[in-house]
């Protein structure tokens, strides 16, 4: 296992004045023993080198469910950890090697580590947050509402205390479809969800949508330009309310799809801004480092 430790300020989230902490780098990570690449079911932990009960985000890349890895990630690692979370960032098997439901089992899977082992990183099993983008974005949203994923292993939806959304537009996946204007992105989704109308339901987060289930609250973050992002993003926001689900639903200005991710972290960012305001409202206080 590659080991490796960077400095970087850590300022606590609940108190800017508190003092600052190392952080340790640890890459990765294996989360399961499935699939013949181990690369692709492990994971990065950004941490505090002391400390206890700190927040944790999980990040879960974009890439068309096809591409992407845990290490394109910018400035996130640095803000979570100036904010006073420990960061992880998770791979996953990629199409064709699994479809989405093996994709949602890798997610259920990191969660599952990262609650157990969570205070090995001065992290909180009970303050587990995910976030991602595009296709990363359709995962956390899945995994956020179908309980299947995390019952397999043995945790509730509960086990989430919040999920951000970067800009996906898979989230009600047979109204994409029809939406996509190209006919390569329809036989994108079409490749990724199959042509079959039942699959294709199952695989979208909307319609996994209820009360009562524990469903952590969202905030969905969209491209202000993308219309199909717009429409999906809000048809999720709508259907989360309408359950009774807590859901904050933004357009993000002057923003592309690459850049609403890439740019994550950076001082002014507003989405980087609307998100920790998001967060001060789902954490309880964290312990300070010493």
């Amino acid at each position: 296992m590659f080991r490796s430790t960077i400095l970087l300020s850590l300022l606590v989230f609940s108190s800017p004045s508190q003092a600052t902490a190392d952080i340790k780098v640890t890459k990765g990570i294996a989360y399961s023993q499935d699939g013949a690449n181990r690369n692709q079911t492990s994971l990065d932990v950004y941490a505090p080198e002391t400390g206890k009960d700190l927040p944790v985000m999980i990040w879960i890349h974009g890439g068309a469910w096809r591409i992407g890895d845990k290490s394109r990630l910018e400035e996130k690692p640095k803000v979570f950890n100036d904010k006073g979370f420990v960061f992880v960032s998770i791979n996953y098997r990629l199409d064709p090697m699994v479809d989405y439901k093996g994709q949602g089992t890798d997610v259920a899977k990191a969660i599952r580590y990262v609650h157990d082992h969570a205070p090995e990183f001065h992290g909180a099993p009970d303050q587990i947050f995910l976030m991602g983008h595009s296709a990363g974005a359709h995962l956390a949203a899945l995994v956020a509402t179908n309980e299947r994923y995390l019952e397999a292993e043995k945790l509730k939806l509960s086990a989430i205390k919040g999920v951000i959304l970067l800009d996906g537009a898979a989230y009600d996946i047979p109204h994409q479809i029809e939406l996509a204007a190209l006919p390569k992105m329809k036989e994108m989704y079409r490749s990724v969800f199959t042509n079959n109308l039942e699959k294709q339901k199952d695989a979208s987060p909307i319609n996994h949508v209820s009360k009562d289930k524990g469903i952590p609250p969202f905030l969905i973050l969209y491209v202000a330009s993308r219309r199909d992002g717009k429409i999906q993003s809000e048809a999720l926001g709508a259907r989360l309310k309408d359950a009774g689900i807590g859901a904050q639903v933004s357009p993000a200005e002057n923003k592309t799809h690459a850049t609403i991710n890439r740019e994550f972290g950076l001082a002014e960012d507003i989405p980087t801004k609307q998100a920790f305001e998001f967060l001060a409202g789902k954490i309880r206080s964290a312990k300070a480092p010493r």
